[in-house]
C-alpha cells in the first residue's frame, strides 16, 4: 500500500468527523427543551429565535403531519431510527397548541403536557418572549390556586371552579378582598387561565411590584345547561345558523343565572370577599368576553368593572352591525353619564394580528363607544393573534386598573 493509499482512509474519516460536527452544531444551536414538556423529554425544543423542533416516534407510519392551530401545518420528515422530525419557522412568543396527525389519526405528542383547548386535550409548546418575565414564576410571594365544587340549582349539578387567593390570605383572618371573575374562551375550560394563561403568576408579580391590589380571582366553568333540558342537536347545522345561535344564547343564559344565583353566593359565603358591587369585576377572553358583557350589563347592581379580551360585545361584533346604545346590552349604554357613575372601568382588548373579522368588529365597537361618549379603555396587543399571549398582555394591562 502506498503512502497516498494509507492517507486516503484517514482523510475520509476526518471529513466524516467534520461533517457530523457541523450537523450536530446546526441541530443543537441554542435549542432548549420547552417548559411545557413532560419530565425528562428533550423535545419539543425551542431556540431564541422562536423556532420549534418536534420529534415523535412512529416507525410504522406512512405519513406524519404537524398541526399547529395558529401556526404551521406541515409534513414531518422520517429519520432512519423511526422518529419523525420537523423544525418550524419562527413562531410569535407565547403558548401554542398543536397536535400530530399520524397517517389519518390526530393525536397528542406524548412528549408534551396536555392542555384543554379546542374541546379536547392537546399538546402545547411555550415559546419564550425575550425580556418578558411578568407571566413567569419569580422569587416573590406566591398566592394559592384552590379547586372548589359548588352545587347549582340552575344546572342541577355540581360545578367546578378554580380560585386564586393572594399571598397572605390565610394569615389575615379579618381582611376582606375584592373579586375578579375571569372567564376562559370557547373550547377551553376553567383550567385555561392558570395552565395556559399563567394568571396566578401575573397576579403574584404585579402584587410583589405593587402594581395591583390584592384580590381573589375566580375562574369558573363557562358552559351551562339548565336542569332537565336536553343538549341541542346541531348535526349539519353550520355556525351562524338559527339553531346554532339559539344554542349559544341558551347556554349563555344558563351560565348567567348559574353565576349570579349559585357561583357568586358560594364564593361570598366561602371566602372573605367584599360583597358590594364596587369590589366585584368580571372579564373574559373570546367566548368569556361575550359572557362577561351579557352578565355584567344585565347585572350592573353586581359589577362595576368590565373587561373583554378579544370578545367584548359578543355576537354583535361578529355580526358586524352598528351599536344601538338604546337597546343593545340591556340599554346599559343609553345614558353615558349614568353608565360612567356605575361602571368604574370598561376595558376592551384585541390582538393586532387577530382574524380580520374579529379585529375589525372590535375596532368598530371601540369607535361606536367613542361616538356614544362611553368612557372606556382600548388596548391592542402588537403582533399577536387570537391566542394566549394576547390575553396575558390584556390581563397585565387590566389588573392594575381594578379596585
Amino acid at each position: 500500500m502506498t503512502t497516498r493509499q494509507r492517507k486516503e482512509p484517514m482523510r475520509f474519516a476526518i471529513l466524516l468527523f467534520l461533517i457530523s460536527s457541523v450537523c450536530c452544531a446546526q441541530e443543537t444551536g441554542d435549542f432548549t427543551a420547552a417548559s411545557t414538556n413532560v419530565w425528562g423529554a428533550a423535545y419539543p425544543r425551542v431556540d431564541s429565535a422562536g423556532h420549534v423542533q418536534i420529534r415523535v416516534k412512529a416507525p410504522d407510519a406512512a405519513k406524519v403531519r404537524l398541526n399547529f392551530w395558529s401556526g404551521p401545518k406541515a409534513d414531518m420528515e422520517k429519520q432512519a431510527d423511526g422518529f419523525w422530525t420537523i423544525t418550524t419557522p419562527s413562531l410569535v412568543p407565547g403558548f401554542h397548541y398543536y397536535t400530530v396527525i399520524v397517517d389519518s389519526a390526530e393525536v397528542s405528542d406524548p412528549n408534551s403536557q396536555s392542555f384543554f383547548g379546542g374541546g379536547k386535550y392537546a399538546s402545547g409548546v411555550e415559546v419564550p418572549e425575550l425580556g418578558s418575565t411578568y407571566y413567569l414564576p419569580q422569587d416573590v410571594p406566591h398566592g394559592q390556586v384552590r379547586e372548589v365544587w359548588y352545587h347549582s340549582t340552575v344546572t342541577g349539578s355540581w360545578r367546578h371552579a378554580l380560585v386564586y387567593l393572594p399571598p397572605g390570605y390565610d394569615q389575615g383572618a379579618k381582611q376582606r378582598y375584592p373579586v375578579l371573575y375571569l372567564q376562559h374562551g370557547g373550547g377551553e375550560d376553567e383550567t385555561g387561565w392558570i395552565r395556559q394563561g399563567n394568571a396566578n403568576f401575573i397576579a403574584d408579580n404585579m402584587l410583589a411590584n405593587r402594581n395591583a391590589k390584592p384580590m381573589i380571582i375566580v375562574m369558573a366553568y363557562g358552559y351551562a345547561r339548565r336542569a332537565g333540558s336536553a343538549s341541542a342537536d346541531l348535526t349539519g347545522k353550520p355556525m351562524g345558523s338559527p339553531e346554532f345561535m339559539k344554542s349559544i344564547q341558551d347556554m349563555a343564559s344558563a351560565f348567567e343565572d348559574d353565576m349570579t344565583q349559585a357561583l357568586i353566593p358560594f364564593i361570598d359565603s366561602t371566602f372573605r370577599t367584599s360583597t358590594d358591587r364596587n369590589h366585584r369585576a368580571m372579564a373574559g377572553l373570546s367566548m368569556g368576553g361575550m359572557e362577561t358583557f351579557q352578565v355584567t350589563t344585565n347585572h350592573l347592581d353586581l359589577f362595576s368593572y368590565i373587561g373583554g379580551f378579544s370578545g367584548a360585545g359578543g355576537m354583535q361584533i361578529l355580526a358586524n352591525r352598528s351599536l344601538d346604545t338604546k337597546t343593545d346590552f340591556n340599554g346599559a349604554f343609553a345614558d353615558p353619564k349614568a353608565f360612567a357613575k356605575k361602571v368604574h372601568l370598561l376595558w376592551i382588548g384585541v390582538g393586532s394580528a387577530e382574524p380580520e373579522r374579529m379585529r375589525n368588529g372590535l375596532l368598530n365597537f371601540h369607535r361606536a363607544l367613542n361616538d356614544a361618549s362611553i368612557q372606556h379603555v382600548f388596548y391592542e396587543s402588537p403582533g399577536t393573534d387570537h391566542e394566549w399571549q394576547t390575553w396575558r398582555r390584556d390581563l397585565k394591562d387590566f389588573l392594575p386598573r381594578l379596585f
